[in-house]
């Protein structure tokens, strides 16, 4: 490729900087830096001793811009063009592999995005069939559903669908197993009279809030707000009082004097 060249302006026969940039469209900033290192620069001069591009920098030019928009760096550039033992296809190979980790590692990234958007809407990304299998046949995957429209806008819902998006089957089982023998213990403690305040009740207590914080960190202040709502809430009542008779009431009693063994007023605590 020529360029055409003003006579008037270019007497030394090559272009300023100005129009170099135009040329091969790049800023006057990235031709100065170039020449700065010492990967390109102009090698002619006007009578009046202004630097200017010739032809075979433009060239040269075209030439790093071209392997800059492949995705090499600059220090590889300068190898390609002056180095006599670089091997321009071994170069380009390699930079071929990194490029197609970076897509995968895109393409990744995308999906885990995509997870997330489906977690904040969904909630459990399960079908509702491995829900059923997962949590038992007494489980409406409704449910999930259901709770984005009461708490989507929280900070726990947004917790919840972030470790939602990156569970796997295996993890949803292994915490509903962890949440089922909680369950059963409480009913067996009901059974056995454990005294609400007691070390096993408390006990109890913690471990609840331990396997619950995997859906997102539960306090124990907002414990005790769950343990008012396990109590008072009818759905909530007829799940715990199905698995006892009166667990729901005792289960709230077990939270309240676990909070005030830990310095906290049942009467008083907040969702925080």
């Amino acid at each position: 490729m020529t360029y055409m060249v003003d006579r008037e302006q270019d007497i030394g026969g090559g272009v300023t900087v100005g129009t170099a940039a135009e040329l091969v469209g790049v800023t006057v900033r990235t031709l100065h830096h170039w020449d700065e290192i010492g990967l390109a620069s102009p090698s002619a001069r006007t009578s009046a001793g202004y630097r200017q591009y010739t032809e075979a920098d433009l060239q040269r030019l075209h030439r790093i811009v071209a392997y800059r928009e492949a995705g090499l760096r600059l220090d590889a550039i300068r190898a390609v063009l002056d180095d006599t033992a670089t091997e321009i296809g071994e170069t380009l190979r390699v930079q071929r592999a990194q490029l197609a980790n970076r897509i995968r590692d895109l393409q990744q990234l995308d999906e885990r995005l995509e997870r997330m958007g489906q977690a904040h809407e969904r909630g459990i990304l399960l079908d509702d069939e491995t829900q059923s299998e997962v949590f038992g046949p007494d489980w409406d995957a409704e449910q999930s559903r259901q709770a984005r429209m009461v708490w989507g806008d929280s900070t726990q819902w947004a917790q919840f669908a972030e470790r939602s998006a990156s569970r796997t089957r295996a993890q949803w089982q292994s915490l509903s197993d962890a949440m089922a023998t909680v369950q059963f213990e409480l009913g067996d403690a009901v059974d056995r009279d454990v005294r609400p305040g007691s070390q096993e009740a408390n006990t109890l207590v913690e471990r609840h809030r331990e396997v619950f914080s995997n859906f997102f960190p539960l306090t124990r202040q907002m414990q005790v707000c769950l343990g008012g709502m396990f109590e008072s809430d009818p759905g909530f009542s007829a799940y715990y009082n199905g698995i006892r008779v009166g667990l729901a009431s005792w289960f709230r009693q077990c939270i309240d004097e676990n909070a005030r063994a830990h310095g906290i007023d049942p009467e008083t605590a907040t969702w925080q």
